[in-house]
């Protein structure tokens, strides 16, 4: 829970400095997340760390401007599709015994913003708030595929089979155009394959990706494609964050 009221006030804080034209000074964002100035410049100095935030002067703050072209979708937005996923989340576990994530699009990378745990002893961990990658994961790529993302920033090699060449990327956002889902084939993390699928607020209006993780050991290729379709049919019924 701890973690889930410091990524709100992460959320917040970035929506805040996206929403002003000039920079803000820590006392005016302070006042506005109603805490007090320490609390604001630990949440400033971890979005400055992550190239989300900038800082202008010595006292005053801006939104980055990789973080600025691509708002789509105010923080009330994102809680509540959150909220009104979270038991999608919960079942697809229930189902699959696999990890389940929820991420959004901040920039070049999916940001984390809900998960719920394997009960398996070998398990994938990305926690709440946490960043990769989008050319690499399979959550990434959803958003490069349905999404608004058109730059997936640099191409940097984690495991002998990420892609690294434009060309390649682009012939693997098509193929999962095509298949209607994501995946990751050991491209993040050496051992872990992903399926995920985009989430829509609106017709043609990507908010969210949903995936579901799991060790090479249990999740062969075919059975990737089956979590692939699992993971669309339950986005699809899901009443309020469904694909049109």
């Amino acid at each position: 829970m701890r973690l889930l009221q410091s990524l709100n006030r992460g959320l917040e804080t970035l929506d805040f400095l996206v929403g002003q034209p000039e920079p803000v000074r820590l006392t005016d964002i302070a006042a506005h997340l109603e805490v007090d100035k320490s609390n604001a410049s630990h949440l400033l100095r971890t979005l400055v760390a992550a190239g989300y935030a900038e800082q202008a002067d010595n006292r005053r703050y801006r939104a980055s401007a990789k973080v600025q072209p691509q708002r789509g979708h105010d923080l009330e937005e994102i809680i509540a599709c959150r909220e009104g996923l979270h038991q999608t989340l919960v079942e697809l576990v229930e189902v699959t015994g696999e990890c389940s994530h929820l991420a959004v699009l901040v920039g070049t990378r999916v940001w984390y913003v809900d998960k719920i745990a394997s009960p398996l002893p070998l398990k994938v961990d990305h926690p709440i708030g946490s960043l990769a990658p989008l050319h690499c994961t399979a959550l990434g790529k959803a958003f490069l595929a349905f999404g608004d993302a058109r730059d997936a920033g640099v191409l940097e090699a984690f495991t002998p089979k990420t892609i690294t060449r434009s060309q390649a990327l682009e012939s693997e956002i098509e193929a999962t155009r095509r298949r209607g889902y994501a995946q990751d084939d050991e491209e993040f993390s050496p051992g872990i394959r992903c399926a995920a699928v985009p989430i829509y607020a609106g017709p043609g209006d990507m908010i969210a990706a949903i995936g579901v993780s799991g060790p090479t050991a249990r999740i062969s290729l075919e059975r990737l494609a089956e979590l692939g379709a699992l993971i669309s049919e339950r986005a699809a019924a899901t009443s309020n964050w469904s694909r049109p």
